[in-house]
């Protein structure tokens, strides 16, 4: 796919199911990721790829987080539970912080999210869709926790992916003068 193509015509699937990208696949995103603007070469960024019986591991994460939260109604600790299912496979973005004098942790997190649009463009160019998701999943230290991670790594989001199914969403005329000033 011609790259200029792949970054104007990509947007968030609403719907995803099977199949979602095959190991092979995934190496070749993974090095595209690890390709992403990282300052001093901290390397920050990890993912937890998470499929077949991960997603109930990672339903049952999201369920034990729902059920600690107090006055939290049945729908919403339902959703929680549910979440991780409405995609075969999701990436979980892990930026773990490096103490540096001159790359601030911002700066690390940022290294992380461009390796995450370097994820959803290379699942694009594959024919692959994605969501990204936060909210109050992310940035959040009880699924740190329950996911292991240490202290010094945050979760920036998941990336739901799969193949998009359904209605596909319609991409919006912008006029960049709205976007874009000039010095």
């Amino acid at each position: 796919m011609d790259a200029i193509k792949n970054i104007t015509n990509r947007v968030s699937a609403r719907e995803l199911a099977k199949p979602y990208p095959s190991q092979e696949e995934m190496a070749i995103i993974y090095k595209g990721a690890l390709r992403a603007p990282d300052h001093a070469w901290l390397r920050p960024s990890s993912f937890i790829e998470v499929k077949d019986d991960g997603l109930d591991k990672l339903s049952d994460i999201f369920y034990e987080y729902a059920l600690s939260q107090s006055e939290i109604s049945s729908e919403v600790i339902e959703k929680y539970k549910n979440a991780p299912y409405r995609a075969p496979m999701i990436i979980i973005l892990v930026s773990a912080y490096k103490e540096h004098p001159k790359v601030p942790s911002i700066e690390q997190k940022l290294s992380t999210a461009t390796a995450a649009q370097n994820i959803i463009l290379a699942l694009n160019a594959m024919k692959y869709s994605s969501i990204w998701r936060t909210g109050k999943l992310a940035f959040n230290k009880s699924i740190q926790k329950a996911l292991g991670l240490n202290d010094n790594q945050e979760i920036l989001g998941y990336l739901y992916i799969g193949t998009e199914v359904g209605k596909t969403k319609k991409i919006p005329e912008l006029d960049i003068d709205n976007f874009v000033s000039y010095l």
